[in-house]
Formats: C-alpha cells, structure tokens, sequence
C-alpha cells in the first residue's frame, strides 16, 4: 500500500546520490564527444584501415549491452597483471572512473556514428571548392565543415546526453552510489520500492527536462548566429 508518509525519507535518500549522478552524467558525455570527434574522422577517413578500426570500435560498442561493457572495464580489467601495474589502476581501480570511463566510451560510439553521418551529407563541392582556393585541410575541417556538421547534430546529441544520464543509473552494479544505488539501499531497508523509485524516476525526468532546455535554448542561439 502507498505511504505518504515515506516519500519525505525516500528523498532524502534518494538525494544523497543526486550530485554523483549528474557528475556521472556530465563526465561521461564529455568524455564521449571528445573521443567521437576522432572516431567520426577516421571514420569518414580516405584511409581503408582508420575506417576498418573505427568501424570496427562502434559495431562492438554498439552492438553489446552497457552493463556488459561496464563489468568488462570495472571486473574484467583488473584480473590483467599489466593493468594493474600501470599508472592507469588509480583509476580503474575505481567504480566511479570505471563507470565514467565505460559510459563515455559507449556514448563516442553512437556520437561518432552520428557526426560521421553528419559530415557524409555535407556537400562534396565545399571540400572541392577549399581545395580549389587552398585551404588546408585542417582549416577547412574546423571552419567550414564540422560546424555544420555540429549544428545538424545538435538535437540528436540533446537526445545522446539523456541516454547518457540513464545509462548512468547502471552504476549502482559497481557499488557506486549514485541515485539509483541510494534508492536500492533505501528500499532494501524501508521496502518501499513504489514510493523509492517514484520519487528517483522524478528527479531523472526533470533532470532530462532541464538537459534538453538547455539544448534547446543552445540550437536557438546557433540558429540566429547562422543567419
């Protein structure tokens, strides 16, 4: 039976992980349009064997679980004697890197899919037409071409960054504590899952609301400056 009673406790419960998953949230999404940029470019690349590795990266990635992808960084990694030798086990030691590390490198995949397609639909003239007027690549790449690409994008990357929050919520698998693993731990004391997990999946939505004003106002802007 519903009890008003607990949804005062249930919050506070709940909110004590609130920080960590927006931390979660922003962490990995910035970890994963910074390494979809590259994979975009190698996918989109002249070169047969950037395109096969980077095809080759997103169709794994894209095609396994994230929950499977988050044991293999957190469990997997650390039964390899050179992981654990390395500079990098401060790290990977650590559920929170882990999950960061595992979301990000999930969400470059589908962005770098994404940018890639936005870059393949631009028209084959403006990269004749720089060439033509000698403009190196690199400047023809970061002033003509992926800002347009980016601006075509933007809705979906709004879309990518929610899905990016609620694949923070399988952190809670590797003992970190962010919302929906302080919600399993309220729940298994007060068993009240209704009223546990009303109250998280309210803070995810307006969380995903505030995301995708955000978004929302930034395509406004880009929008008027492109006039």
């Amino acid at each position: 039976m519903l009890s008003p009673d607990l949804f005062e406790p249930a919050f506070m419960a709940v909110k004590d992980g609130f920080l960590l998953s927006v931390l979660i949230t922003l962490a990995s999404f910035c970890v994963g349009q910074i390494l979809a940029l590259p994979l975009a470019l190698a996918l989109t690349s002249k070169w047969g064997a950037m395109r096969l590795s980077a095809s080759t990266y997103t169709f794994l990635v894209r095609g396994s679980p994230l929950l499977v992808q988050l044991f293999i960084i957190y469990y997997g990694l650390g039964q390899i004697e050179a992981v654990r030798n390395s500079v990098l086990w401060p790290i990977l030691r650590s559920p929170v890197y882990c999950a960061i590390l595992a979301i990000g490198l999930n969400s470059a995949a589908y962005s770098a899919e994404l940018l890639a397609g936005a870059v393949r639909q631009l028209p084959v003239g403006q990269w004749e037409a720089g060439k033509a007027l000698g403009i190196s690549y690199r400047v023809l790449l970061v002033k003509i071409v992926l800002p347009q690409a980016y601006r075509a994008i933007l809705p979906s990357i709004s879309n990518e960054l929610v899905l990016v929050m609620k694949g923070s919520t399988l952190a809670s698998a590797v003992t970190v504590m962010e919302m929906t693993g302080s919600a399993r731990v309220f729940v298994a004391r007060s068993y009240a899952p209704f009223e546990t997990f009303l109250i998280a999946g309210t803070i995810y939505l307006m969380l995903g609301a505030v995301f995708g004003r955000i978004f929302r106002f930034i395509e406004t802007q880009t929008a008027l400056s492109g006039r």
